[in-house]
């Protein structure tokens, strides 16, 4: 289950992975400027007006229309048209997770449930669906969307035995080893149409029946064609459809599906987005021409759309920025103590106040997931055990000297005798993470240990990174795709280490997953999250959680800075009545896994003023 990222996925997707915040989608050029909308325009003419959000896309021809089947952690086929919560208003998933009460919201599907024994997880679908195209959509949609998964070698596939679809409501997974995730990857992936995909399901099918697996031969190839395939038009099951001829270098517009699932129930008759990133689409939230927004504003800009008549929704996204050491090339953080020495010596409150203002909350458990979460994983008694490290500087240069660093007037000297002098790097097109890398080489710099920040374009950042061309960097913990731990720590230990930066040649940060503990005794720290996220029993689960989160506060492979909570404004009053309150229970939900406003606009509480 480490395969869940690619490494040249986009800002935008890795932000669906791990939930940060002002994102970008790979390959979509920065835009010089986004063009206001037309002032005689106002999104209230004809009908039900139009929804304006604001998210990046891939025009054509550069993008394309192979929407691939892509469950929550599986990005899209590259370059596709829109990734990331509006998509689903075109290919709808089964079901959505209310993160609050902890139970599915269906859509496509009508039902699920494991088999008493475990061996099946069946989904039933909604009778009288339609595509676009005005066919049926049924269980064999669900068949073509999973094989096509396999072809992109989802992780859904180490638990699946084998999938049937017995009458056309009904779709069955036959498990070879339950995951407590599997329902997750089912129920959330994007029901793709057999009448565009048909045609590669079936040459899957052939090779899941001969016995191949994704890394064989056969495989590898088919992946390749099926990358390759550009569909001439996107068949959509959701309540909007993509007019090809309203696609912009600036502007998206989605209009109505008249066979679309919820297409009665949702209000608008367009949802209208603006392509680009915080530079392009602040002056368009400026002018008042967006009514919501998912990216990481500065919090000068944020109070700037306060003044503007916005309101700031803060819904948590279970992730933030970490800093990271290179382990194969900064040998003098080899020791834990002298990674423990950083967290207690960096001010994480400041970090997120300087970077994202009242969204930027200090982790106090740096237990590796969710701050929010631990309490449902992790016992008292052994929350107690997990360190808080709070700011102490005395306690800093303690363990520094434990670990063989030596104090030279106002500089520290590294255990091989030289001055420390780092390189921190970041994106420099993220504001969020370029202000927290400038302060955390502030504070570092500050007590002695000389850090020089370095900005790069995220188009190359990924990739070096995981090529392991760094000493110091800013990138993601946690996730915000499923609320299961097993991804948080996925996000921490596998996608920019080892397991997963293999895959552009490299070794990421270069953090080995044998390790020994105190807490814990030795571990294998990949088997332990895999073993995590496997099997139906939440105790067995808790108990790997548990070593994971122990070891990970003990050894600090990264060091957490703050949890990002969104700071998204919504336009009330003008062409959108009202956004949920910020005490509806919705707004626990992850932005980047169950957006809250997508689930408003298709249930119709979220109206046209």
């Amino acid at each position: 289950m480490t395969g869940i990222a690619r490494s040249d996925i986009s800002r935008r997707r890795l932000f669906q992975l791990v939930g940060l915040g002002a994102a970008g989608a790979a390959g979509v050029p920065a835009l010089a400027s986004c063009s206001k909308a037309d002032p005689k325009d106002d999104g209230k003419s004809g009908g039900g007006g139009e929804f304006r959000g604001a998210y990046p896309y891939n025009q054509p021809p550069t993008g394309h229309f192979n929407r691939g089947g892509g469950p929550d952690g599986l990005a899209p086929v590259a370059m596709y048209l829109l990734g990331g919560p509006y998509s689903d208003l075109i290919h709808m998933p089964g079901a959505y997770w209310q993160w609050d009460a902890k139970q599915w919201t269906y859509y496509l599907a009508e039902s699920s449930e494991f088999a008493a024994d475990l061996s099946t997880f069946t989904v039933k679908l909604r009778a009288g669906l339609k595509w676009s195209d005005g066919k049926a959509l049924t269980s064999k949609d669900y068949l073509t969307t999973m094989y096509v998964q396999w072809i992109q070698n989802s992780p859904s596939w180490a638990s699946i035995e084998k999938i049937e679809a017995p009458d056309d409501q009904t779709f069955v997974v036959h498990l070879k080893s339950p995951a407590a995730i599997i329902d997750r990857y089912i129920l959330k992936s994007s029901v793709i149409d057999t009448g565009t995909y048909g045609e590669w399901a079936d040459k899957a099918m052939a090779l899941v029946e001969q016995g191949k697996a994704t890394d064989s031969p056969e495989a590898v190839a088919l992946n390749k064609e099926f990358n390759a395939f550009r569909p001439k038009t996107i068949i959509a099951s959701g309540p909007f459809m993509v007019d090809e001829k309203l696609i912009t270098t600036s502007k998206l517009t989605l209009v109505k599906n008249k066979h679309g699932f919820r297409a009665a129930e949702v209000k608008f008759d367009k949802v209208v987005l603006f392509n680009g990133e915080t530079p392009d689409v602040a002056p368009l939230v400026e002018s008042k021409d967006v009514d919501y927004a998912t990216h990481g504003f500065t919090p000068a800009q944020e109070k700037s759309f306060q003044n503007q008549g916005y309101r700031i929704m803060r819904p948590p996204n279970y992730s933030g920025p970490a800093l990271f050491i290179n382990h194969d090339k900064v040998k003098a953080f080899s020791d834990k103590r002298a990674r423990q020495a950083l967290a207690h010596l960096i001010k994480r409150a400041d970090v997120g106040a300087v970077a994202l203002g009242d969204s930027g909350k200090a982790v106090e458990f740096m237990a590796g997931f969710s701050d929010i979460q631990v309490p449902d994983w992790i016992s008292a008694e052994d929350q107690s055990k997990l360190n808080k490290y709070e700011n102490d500087l005395a306690k800093a240069a303690d363990l520094l000297t434990q670990a063989g660093w030596k104090k030279s007037g106002d500089s520290w000297q590294t255990p091989e005798g030289k001055t420390a002098e780092f390189v921190i790097s970041y994106p420099s097109d993220f504001a969020d993470w370029s202000a927290a890398g400038d302060n955390v080489a502030e504070q570092l710099t500050e007590f002695g240990i000389k850090v020089t920040p370095k900005g790069q374009k995220f188009e190359s950042y990924n990739p070096e990174i995981d090529k392991g061309n760094f000493e110091l960097a800013i990138h993601a913990w946690g996730a915000s795709q499923h609320p299961h731990p097993h991804f948080s720590f996925s996000a921490d230990l596998f996608i920019h280490n080892i397991p997963i930066a293999r895959n552009a040649g490299g070794r990421g940060m270069g953090f080995e997953l044998k390790v020994k503990t105190e807490d814990v005794g030795e571990l294998d720290l990949e088997a332990v999250v895999n073993d995590a996220g496997r099997g139906l029993n939440e105790e067995e689960q808790k108990t790997n959680v548990t070593k994971a989160a122990l070891a990970f506060n003990e050894l600090l492979p990264i060091i957490p800075l703050f949890e990002r909570y969104g700071n998204n404004p919504v336009l009330e009053g003008v062409r959108v009545k009202q956004f949920p309150s910020d005490g509806d229970p919705l707004m626990k939900n992850a932005p980047y896994g169950d957006n809250a406003i997508v689930m408003g606009l298709l249930a119709g509480s979220i109206s046209p003023a």
